[in-house]
């Protein structure tokens, strides 16, 4: 397992991320349990989570485990906020008031002190992004909190939230969460650069296209447990025909390899420029397996080569980024922000 900063931290992190979404839902406690102790026993050192994943339930089984196995010392943890949490109008969002009171619940579940990467899980056009910024500010100065960062931020926010931290001498992000696989380069064209230039950590989350990368999909063919249905995924995301010739060219190269089509996708999105750790979120002990057997793959320039040949720089065969974005800006909502 290989280890990089945490963007210009001195923070080292594996290579992969372990991502928990399918923990408490379709991953139960035994079974989440016996993948963190796989993932650990690789080497991996970074786990990702949020509060919205199963009704808390991703955070409580983390939590419960890191505790369990004597590992949060050790442990580079990450957890998100944002999204509903009740009924409360007051309970989500990027307030002041929500933030502190999702810290708080978010360390109870966890069992932990401190969470060490503390994220927003998307932007709200309704919050300007001083009162945030002002209020993670004092959750770090009150130790509750190590590090901040963002989740699908359009660069130009990125750039804003650094801009606003700067001028009133708050602590900064220093991390950006996209979406970014090899069907969906998107956040090339500036997500990527801007944080390469101002010293963010890039952390790729669905870097298997939700499945669709793992080979167990034929062209325009459904899996019988897959989200990838007739082309389409469960959110309507539609398989061009680019994209499949993509997947193909996937298998030709896992083949050469000797490795699987999810091992040959994971290593291509982590030997990306500017990429620090693509999340995987596994349902299965075999599937983090699988996955974490990405670190033995090694790529070179033709294999490169032959995939921007089909998917170049920037450009997307599956519309994953722009329809994860979930972009809520509204110019008449806009506000001045210091």
């Amino acid at each position: 397992m290989e280890y990089r900063s945490l963007g210009r931290t001195g923070v080292q992190v594996s290579q992969f991320c372990l991502g928990t979404m399918m923990f408490g839902g379709k991953t139960d406690k035994a079974e989440s349990f016996r993948i963190i102790d796989h993932a650990f026993d690789q080497g991996v050192n970074f786990v990702d989570t949020a509060d919205i994943y199963n009704a808390n339930e991703s955070e409580r089984i983390v939590g419960e485990a890191l505790v369990a196995g004597g590992r949060r010392q050790n442990t580079i943890l990450a957890t998100k906020f944002n999204f509903p949490q009740g009924t409360d109008v007051n309970a989500r969002g990027l307030s002041r008031r929500h933030l502190i009171n999702a810290c708080d619940a978010s360390l109870k579940r966890l069992q932990t002190e401190w969470i060490d990467l503390y994220q927003m899980h998307r932007r709200n056009a309704d919050i300007p992004i001083d009162e945030t910024l002002r209020a993670f500010d004092d959750l770090i100065r009150a130790g509750k909190v190590r590090y901040i960062g963002g989740s699908m931020f359009p660069s130009w926010q990125t750039v804003e939230s650094l801009w606003v931290a700067k001028e009133l001498g708050l602590n900064r992000l220093v991390s950006e969460q996209p979406a970014y696989h090899m069907l969906d380069r998107t956040v090339e064209r500036e997500v990527i650069p801007a944080a390469q230039s101002f010293g963010l950590a890039i952390i790729p989350w669905g870097p298997l296209c939700g499945g669709l990368l793992t080979g167990k999909y034929q062209r325009d063919e459904g899996a019988s447990d897959g989200r990838w249905q007739a082309g389409k995924d469960n959110a309507g995301r539609e398989a061009t025909p680019q994209a499949w010739d993509i997947i193909d060219l996937a298998r030709t190269l896992a083949d050469e390899k000797g490795c699987s089509v999810s091992q040959l996708a994971l290593a291509w999105c982590a030997s990306q420029p500017g990429v620090t750790a693509p999340i995987i979120g596994p349902r299965t002990l075999e599937q983090v397996s699988d996955n974490l057997g990405a670190v033995k793959v090694q790529l070179d320039a033709e294999d490169f080569a032959r995939v921007d040949a089909l998917i170049p720089p920037k450009s997307a065969a599956v519309h994953y980024y722009d329809r994860a974005m979930a972009h809520d800006f509204r110019p008449d909502r806009h506000r001045s922000l210091v």
